[in-house]
């Protein structure tokens, strides 16, 4: 083929596949794209904007003996097929820059994340409030019953105002240890006995 003729041949696939917004080549990576469930519209519209790089690219190095369509579908199921690829890989990825809320802050101190974050409610507090009237009494035993040994001292030296690393060192326990013995304590299904 002469270089005039591969220029009109050219021409007449660019013109067939973009005609009428380049609804042949969107045909195209539909038809690719309906074996995938989960795309979205946008993720559609970059699939898209993909088959147009791949087009520019197949285009040039098609060489006329086989039909375009068929080396046109092949390339652009490959990269499409790479591209997904690539999008699941990195949702998989894990975080490494993720901190874990029970790991200590810091080598020599014994404080942990948990230990820094703000709550609006206080258990203790709410039972102490309570139990100044007298009424809840027999409340706070029951929530008291209800808690482990180790739990108990807890609520013990939390009362006498200690903080937490300072009671895990008391009670000689691991700041994983003093975090599930909070969250027990702070459940609800301990915490509904006192209101």
């Amino acid at each position: 083929m002469t270089s005039t003729d591969l220029a009109v041949s050219q021409s007449d696939i660019l013109n067939t596949y973009y005609a009428d917004n380049a609804k042949k080549l969107h045909k195209a990576v539909d038809r690719i794209l309906c074996r995938f469930g989960g795309l979205s519209g946008k993720d559609t519209d970059d699939f898209y904007s993909l088959a147009n790089e791949v087009f520019t690219d197949v285009i040039k190095r098609y060489d006329y003996k086989q039909p375009f369509d068929g080396f046109l579908y092949s390339c652009l199921s490959n990269k499409i097929m790479s591209e997904i690829t690539k999008r699941n890989r990195e949702k998989r990825k894990a975080d490494r820059m993720a901190v874990s809320l029970d790991a200590a802050n810091g080598e020599e101190e014994e404080l942990s994340l948990l230990d820094f974050l703000p709550s609006d409610f206080d258990t203790f507090e709410e039972a102490a409030k309570r139990q100044e009237s007298g009424k809840y009494q027999d409340k706070v035993e029951r929530y008291i019953s209800k808690l482990s040994n180790r739990q108990v001292s807890i609520l013990n030296l939390l009362i006498d105002g200690y903080e937490p690393y300072e009671i895990r060192k008391i009670l000689k326990i691991s700041p994983k240890e003093y975090a599930d013995s909070m969250q027990i304590m702070r459940s609800y299904e301990n915490v509904k006995i006192l209101f």
